[in-house]
C-alpha cells in the first residue's frame, strides 16, 4: 500500500526535469496546487494552537541557546538543509524557490481569516486536519517534479540513500528534529507530536493517490 512508496510517481504532467523554467501550464498549475495545499496545512497547525511543528520548535530550541531570533535561525537551518543536498545529489527548480513565497502567504492567509477553535479537542482536530493537508499538498507538487523544497528535498535525497519507504524517512526526519528541539528548550505540544509522527504517511498518501488517480 501506501506506506511502502519509495520514489516519487511520475504523471502525464509532471515536468521531465526540474531544471524546467517553461513548465507545460498543467505541471505549473499542480506545482502551484500543492504548494497552496501546503501552506493552508502549516497554517491550520498554527492556527490550532495546538502545538508548533517540529522544525519551528527546533528554531525555537537553537535560539534559546543562542543570541538570534527564531526567524533568522529558520533561515539558517534552511541553508544547512540545502548545503546537504550537494551529497544526496537534489536538484532546485522553480518549485523550490515558489515553495518558499506560496507558502508563508498562505500560511499568513490562514493567520489572519481563520479563527482559533476554543474547544481543546477541535484544536486537536484542526491538527489532524492540517497534518493530511500537507501530505496531500506535498504528493501533489513533488510530482509535478519541478523542484522540492529544502525540508522535502532531504527527505528524497535521505531516501534515494537508504531505499527505505519514504513514509519511514519523513517521520523519521520529523522525530528526530523534534527530539533535537525539544532537548534544546523548545516547546512541544500535541499538535507537535500529531505532525511528527503524522506526516509521513500523509506524504506516502498523498503521493499515492495523485498517482492513482492520475495513472
Amino acid at each position: 500500500m501506501f506506506l511502502s512508496i519509495k520514489n516519487i510517481p511520475k504523471v502525464f504532467w509532471s515536468s521531465e526535469s526540474p531544471y524546467n523554467f517553461k513548465p507545460k501550464p498543467t505541471t505549473l498549475f499542480f506545482l502551484i496546487l500543492g504548494l497552496i495545499l501546503f501552506g493552508i496545512g502549516e497554517g491550520l497547525l498554527i492556527v490550532s494552537t495546538a502545538g508548533n511543528s517540529p522544525w519551528s520548535v527546533l528554531a525555537q530550541g537553537i535560539s534559546l541557546n543562542i543570541n538570534l531570533s527564531i526567524g533568522i535561525i529558520t533561515f539558517l537551518i534552511s541553508v544547512v538543509v540545502l548545503f546537504f543536498w550537494i551529497f544526496l545529489n537534489q536538484k532546485p527548480g522553480i518549485g523550490t524557490i515558489l515553495n518558499i513565497f506560496i507558502i508563508s502567504l498562505m500560511i499568513d492567509l490562514c493567520i489572519k481569516f481563520i479563527p482559533t477553535p476554543d474547544n481543546c479537542y477541535l484544536q486537536i482536530l484542526l491538527a489532524i486536519i492540517s497534518v493530511l493537508v500537507v501530505g496531500i499538498g506535498c504528493g501533489i507538487y513533488l510530482i509535478s517534479n519541478l523542484g522540492p523544497g529544502p525540508r522535502d528535498g532531504l527527505m528524497i535525497g535521505l531516501q534515494k540513500k537508504s531505499n527505505l519507504p519514504i513514509a519511514i524517512i519523513r517521520a523519521l526526519l520529523e522525530i528526530s528534529v523534534v527530539l533535537i528541539g525539544w532537548y534544546l528548550g523548545g516547546t512541544v505540544g500535541v499538535g507537535t507530536l500529531i505532525f511528527a509522527f503524522g506526516i509521513g504517511p500523509c506524504v506516502a498518501l498523498g503521493l499515492f493517490l495523485v498517482n492513482r488517480i492520475f495513472n
